[in-house]
């Protein structure tokens, strides 16, 4: 700093107040920024310090801001791109698994129809069955029921005869030859 005779103060004379170091009754000193004889000098260092800074700035502080911004920049970008590529991954395997579910409902579909046709066709055989065997008893059945009805019919000649002898000889007290019924037995028949 450049000391000039604005700057050498005099030593305080008796006059002056300890306190504020300003005389009594003179004129107040001024706050050396404000003081117009240290102008020049003032400028002269606020130019240095400005030059100093801003090489300062321009050399050392800027290159490294724009070094982080540069390589935010790139972080950034990097950061886009595996996004955009993990979305057309994400993407990819959502179609992929859309894929597999439709054909996994198609399979499940056709599996569960060929299931529904193949009960179908079981039901359908055992029921065919069923009715066979049902219809092989019902012949057995109506044949035993027709010999039956035979053999009654055949045996309804006997036990008429032996009834309506048995009624004639209570009604008459005498016995009936079976001739003889079994000739009134054909003639109210043939009526």
């Amino acid at each position: 700093m450049f000391v000039t005779a604005a700057h050498a103060q005099p030593a305080p004379t008796a006059e002056t107040h300890s306190e504020t170091g300003a005389a009594h009754g003179g004129e107040a000193p001024h706050f050396p920024p404000f003081n117009p004889e240290l102008f020049a000098s003032q400028i002269l260092w606020l130019a240095i310090t400005f030059a100093f800074f801003y090489m300062f700035m321009q050399k050392a502080v800027v290159p490294r801001i724009s070094g982080i911004l540069e390589n935010r920049r790139n972080r950034i970008a990097r950061d886009l791109d595996e996004a955009g590529r993990l979305k057309n991954e994400a993407d990819a395997a959502i179609a992929a698994y859309e894929q597999e579910l439709a054909e996994a409902r198609n399979k499940a579909s056709s599996i569960a129809a060929q299931a529904h046709d193949k009960a179908k066709a079981e039901a359908d055989a055992e029921r065919a069955e069923v009715e066979a065997e049902l219809a092989k008893k019902t012949d057995e059945a109506e044949k035993n029921i027709d010999a039956i009805k035979a053999r009654a019919l055949g045996e309804i000649g006997t036990i008429a005869e032996e009834t309506a002898s048995a009624i004639v000889e209570r009604l008459i007290g005498t016995p009936v030859t079976r001739a003889e019924v079994a000739s009134a037995i054909t003639a109210a028949g043939a009526k």
